[in-house]
């Protein structure tokens, strides 16, 4: 093929589709010869790369046909409109969904470090376990204390890290055991701290300590908790949907949950860092504790209820999930 003479004949309406995508408003004829210009130069690269591949003009023309393209679909361009919609839409109906699991994963949890607390408090041996008498009245008088050191240092570090936590629970939940060792293990060991405190007659030390930035943050591992169980369940029992698509979506949605307890967690890292450790009295710092928690039930339940009556689920939109398979049910 002569590349030339190809270009010298095809050049005129190339260049009549550049001037209709950069005009910004069209008619009704001038959209239909773009759509028609657009399929005709989507045709003419493919001519040119398959029987005279020059790079400029294939780069020229892939460009040309891109912008057509999005000049007749559309483009998605992020706004503030879309972060507030995140914030008080999206985020609140993917809670609101897990608000019976996280209810359950609490009692759940609850129990293990009753269970463990009553177990290390009772029995000499596990007690003996945590580590010498000296050492276990170190920890009791001084170092359990101490870890909650008031600043911005503190709170950042332990905002990243409960994060971080929180998101590989739900990113490893498809397997059912991520989650399920992540709470064991932290229903243990705060069981056993408070079962040891509570040996050396220091349970209101832990409690008054645990209690303000506690009240949130444990309902924000619940949460995680809760999120990644739901999507092993969508693998386990998909219901009318494929188990791939079932999968898909809810991991989307819980992802969605995995990022708004970013938020959580920070708000719990600030009173950690901020309230805890600080000088206020015990009551006054559990009210604190407890007002950041009815903040974030009165988030889910009104915001999110609100979302999901209104169909909203925390998945993506519809347009930007992909195509799907229709399904029964």
């Amino acid at each position: 093929m002569d590349l030339d003479a190809y270009q010298a004949v095809h050049s005129a309406s190339w260049q009549r589709l550049d001037e209709l995508i950069r005009t910004r408003r069209r008619t009704g004829a001038e959209a239909d010869e773009l759509v028609r210009l657009y399929q005709a130069a989507a045709t003419d690269l493919s001519t040119i790369r398959s029987a005279a591949p020059d790079p400029e003009t294939v780069t020229r023309l892939s460009q040309l046909v891109a912008r057509a393209r999005a000049a007749i679909a559309g483009t998605h361009e992020p706004s503030w409109r879309d972060a507030v919609r995140f914030v008080v839409v999206t985020v609140p109906a993917a809670f609101y969904r897990l608000r019976w699991w996280t209810v359950a994963v609490m009692v759940a949890f609850l129990a293990v470090a009753v269970v463990a607390g009553v177990w290390v408090a009772t029995n000499p041996d596990a007690l003996a376990a945590m580590g010498t008498p000296a050492e276990q009245r170190e920890y009791v008088d001084n170092a359990f204390a101490s870890y909650y050191d008031p600043g911005i240092g503190f709170a950042a570090t332990v905002w990243t890290h409960n994060a971080l936590l929180a998101a590989l629970c739900v990113g490893t939940g498809v397997t059912g055991i991520g989650p399920v060792y992540f709470l064991w293990s932290n229903a243990v060991a705060i069981g056993n701290i408070g079962g040891m405190m509570a040996a050396h007659d220091a349970l209101d030390v832990f409690l008054t300590l645990i209690a303000p930035h506690g009240l949130l943050e444990l309902t924000a591992v619940f949460v995680a908790g809760a999120a990644g169980l739901k999507v092993f369940w969508a693998w386990l029992a998909p219901g009318p949907r494929t188990r791939g698509r079932a999968l898909a979506q809810e991991a989307r949605a819980l992802f969605t949950a995995a990022i708004g307890l970013v938020g959580v967690l920070a708000l719990s890292g600030l009173v950690e860092g901020f309230v805890t450790g600080s000088g206020l009295v015990w009551w006054v710092k559990i009210v604190i504790g407890a007002l950041a928690l009815a903040a974030f039930w009165a988030y889910t339940l009104v915001l999110g209820g609100r979302a999901v009556r209104a169909g909203a689920t925390g998945d993506l939109e519809d347009d930007r999930a992909g195509y799907a398979l229709a399904t029964a049910g």
